[in-house]
């Protein structure tokens, strides 16, 4: 893969199916509920990501163990996020806020890479972090709300956060050889299992309109598929911490759609946020001079 594809295509259209994805499922939500929503998304992947490897004939995982492992870091990196930021929009947190707090996951990686990955963390990167991270916080100035169902919602977008960031490390370290569809089959699968407990605790409501069925195929396609397999491929060619760092870029995406798609304003402290964020963005893929 050239490195033009590799550091600059795959990044972007990662960034606007993954932020976007924040908004469809905003977009979907408000004619289904949560779980069931998410239940049908991952089935509908499953199969799909099924049926292409059937096809191609692609390889499977040859051991218990190595199933095992791809099906856990898609019970995290998939299923546990997907969960925490599906019932944080039920509560009634905005999609463009949880995109917010997922970009926080840059600073959870890179401080768990350091740890677990025996990566390289230079000042450069360091001062790209806290950048990124001021960047976010000018965005989350005006989205804020304390009330009860606002604090439960941002609880389950720091559980999706935490299953994301533990997943890309254990997707780097033990799943890089994964095949994107055998192996997103199985995380697709896991993951819908993983659904199924909630389905017990809610009161399953859908409405199968046009809004719905848009909102449900691009999530399944277009996230589940696309975003997750763009990801997969840039952890496994990159530093799990440089690749991370795209994520403060995310909630640029789903601020973006959202205008268009919802109506939400554009407000200044957006715009700042934006630029302090592209800044650090620069700083931590800078290459080194040699």
């Amino acid at each position: 893969m050239s490195w033009y594809i590799q550091k600059s295509i795959l990044p972007f259209a990662f960034i606007f199916l993954y932020g976007s994805g924040f908004i469809f499922t905003q977009y979907g939500l408000q004619n289904s509920s949560p779980m069931a929503f998410l239940g049908i998304r991952f089935f509908i992947a499953f199969w799909i990501l099924l049926i292409i490897a059937y096809v191609l004939k692609v390889p499977i995982p040859k051991s218990k163990k190595e199933f095992f492992q791809i099906a856990f870091a898609g019970s995290l990196t998939v299923g546990t996020f997907s969960i925490g930021v599906f019932l944080s929009i039920s509560y009634g947190v905005s999609g463009a806020l949880n995109a917010l707090i997922i970009a926080l996951q840059p600073i959870v990686v890179t401080f768990l890479a350091l740890k677990f990955l025996n990566e390289e963390i230079n000042k450069r990167i360091w001062l790209g972090l806290i950048m990124g991270f001021i960047g976010v916080e000018f965005v989350v100035i005006s989205k804020l709300d304390t009330s009860y169902d606002s604090i439960v919602g941002i609880f389950w977008s720091i559980v999706g956060l935490l299953g994301l960031s533990f997943g890309s490390l254990y997707q780097k370290k033990y799943c890089t050889g994964m095949n994107l569809y055998s192996g997103g089959a199985i995380q697709t699968l896991s993951s819908t299992i993983l659904v199924v407990p909630f389905l017990f605790f809610e009161d399953i409501q859908i409405i199968w309109n046009t809004d719905f069925i848009i909102a449900l195929l691009y999530m399944s396609v277009g996230v589940s598929i696309g975003a997750l397999s763009l990801l997969y491929i840039m952890i496994k060619n990159g530093e799990v911490s440089k690749v991370s760092s795209i994520f403060y870029l995310v909630p640029v995406s789903a601020a973006i759609v959202s205008y268009f798609l919802l109506g939400e304003t554009m407000q200044w402290n957006v715009i700042v946020g934006i630029v302090t964020v592209l800044i650090g963005i620069t700083l931590i893929n800078k290459k080194e001079k040699k």
